[in-house]
């Protein structure tokens, strides 16, 4: 029913379940209509009986006033009470000068006062009102009329059976009252239990997926919020799904591709250590060769690592994010490539564009493309490179790449039949694909002219510079 929970701040808070709270606000609101009808009927009630008392006393008053004759003829100023068919009445008079008198003296008579003596002296035409007893508690609905010259005439009956009537309905009410708010608490509680069954069996299911790890879809049942809750705990367990098989993905192909060198690194130490613990030496160019081959495969292993590092980046993290001269970046990317690709032309044509984002990143994608264009450029080909209104197109004279593999260019580790022999991880152009999404650009392979590859790269931005650039820090996820 009830649980308690620590706060961020190190205090203690009591918390209710949500079937307790449903229940206790359903008792609340019933306890509060009910009492809000048994307030209302109780008064309209009382008014009612009050004003039928009132009109019945004032009929009878004036109907008595209207007979002075049957009054004076029986015994003066006395009037039987058989006139007013009621026993329960009180009838008398009162003079202008405060005399009155009731011709019953066996009961409680209510004390009159100056409402009555206005009427008495034509200073008012009616006068009614609650009067208590002359002695005692008991309390009276008293009418005055007028009855002849200076005097009024006085009907009152007492309220103690209109008070004991209304006791009983309020003792009624409040009873029917409370058995209407227990009945609404048990009903309350059994529509909380009834309608949250569903968000229990899903709370159930996502606790066994939470324990067992197993990301197997909820089933979904119906059209209603539970079911749309549901759904979104199954678009979201597909997510992890993808997330975790991506990384059991990239786990198994780096371990692939890191088989290679590593077993090419310790044949080579092997061989090394062999030499030396045979004593036999090892020709100068032998061994040069071999320390070549070393270093060759621990830069492969380096390259390969920094990769990994790059793509298995899936949560946000701090760049420094600032304007950044694309046509800047394609120039510092040329100078790394022509110290590797020597052999290699190169024809340039760039203008500036600024854009929004992260300058090491956009390097490396840059000379990403470029390193893939001058590994596939025969000797003394050249790669045109141009960068045209935010469109870095690089173009190489190789042998292209075929139609049925330009859908997976991009893919992480994968790579041509032609390449399985040349250097390389099979990550390049997937850290392209991700730096070009992460600054809400694009990346397309195609054909070119001559019949090599084309590369496409766009990042959206301007040929100025906006009019402040201040660096910032951003999550990586941020585009231009």
């Amino acid at each position: 029913m009830t649980g308690a929970s620590d706060s961020s701040d190190g205090r203690w808070h009591y918390r209710r379940s949500l079937a307790s709270r449903v229940t206790l606000l359903t008792t609340l609101a019933v306890g509060l209509a009910v009492a809000f009808v048994a307030m209302g009927g109780y008064f309209v009630v009382r008014m009612q009986l009050q004003a039928s008392m009132d009109d019945s006393l004032v009929e009878r008053a004036h109907a008595t006033a209207q007979l002075p004759l049957i009054i004076d003829a029986n015994t003066g100023n006395e009037i039987p009470a058989w006139m007013l068919t009621s026993t329960d009445v009180r009838i008398g008079t009162v003079t202008a000068d405060g005399q009155g008198f009731y011709p019953y003296k066996d009961g409680a008579v209510p004390k009159l006062g100056q409402d009555e003596l206005d009427v008495a002296t034509g200073t008012s035409e009616l006068s009614v009102r609650t009067a208590r007893a002359i002695d005692g508690d008991d309390r009276f609905r008293v009418v005055a009329v007028p009855y002849g010259e200076g005097k009024a005439l006085v009907v009152c009956e007492s309220l103690e059976s209109q008070e004991q009537l209304l006791k009983r309905l309020g003792i009624v009410m409040a009873l029917f009252g409370a058995a209407g708010v227990i009945a609404a608490a048990v009903a309350g509680w059994g529509v909380a239990a009834n309608g949250l069954r569903p968000v229990r069996r899903l709370t159930g299911r996502v606790e066994h997926i939470a324990r067992t790890e197993e990301l197997q879809p909820i089933p979904v049942e119906g059209h209603d919020e539970i079911a749309r809750l549901s759904s979104a705990f199954n678009q979201m367990l597909a997510a992890l799904a993808a997330s975790r098989d991506r990384q059991r993905q990239l786990v198994a192909d780096a371990g692939h591709e890191l088989r290679t060198p590593l077993t090419s690194l310790r044949t080579n130490l092997d061989l090394l250590a062999q030499s030396d613990a045979s004593g036999a030496t090892l020709p100068p160019e032998a061994r040069a060769e071999l320390l070549d081959d070393v270093r060759a495969q621990i830069e492969e292993m380096t390259t390969l690592i920094g990769d990994l590092v790059e793509l298995a980046r899936d949560e946000p993290m701090a760049h420094v994010i600032e304007t950044v001269d694309l046509a800047e970046v394609v120039d510092h990317a040329l100078a790394r490539v022509r110290r590797r690709a020597a052999g290699v032309a190169l024809d340039v044509d760039v203008e500036p564009w600024f854009v929004i984002g992260e300058q090491g990143a956009l390097e490396r994608a840059v000379t990403n493309l470029l390193d893939n264009a001058a590994k596939w450029s025969p000797a003394g080909g050249t790669i045109h490179v141009s960068l045209v209104e935010g469109e870095l197109v690089v173009e190489d004279e190789g042998p292209g790449i075929a139609d049925a593999d330009l859908p997976r260019v991009f893919e992480r580790f994968w790579r041509s039949d032609e390449s399985r022999s040349m250097p390389g991880s099979g990550l390049g152009l997937s850290i392209v694909d991700q730096v070009a999404t992460r600054h809400s650009g694009t990346v397309e392979a195609g054909h070119a002219a001559s019949g090599g590859a084309r590369m496409v790269l766009r990042i959206p931005g301007a040929p100025t510079p906006p009019p402040t650039t201040p660096a910032e820090t951003s999550p990586a996820g941020a585009g231009a």
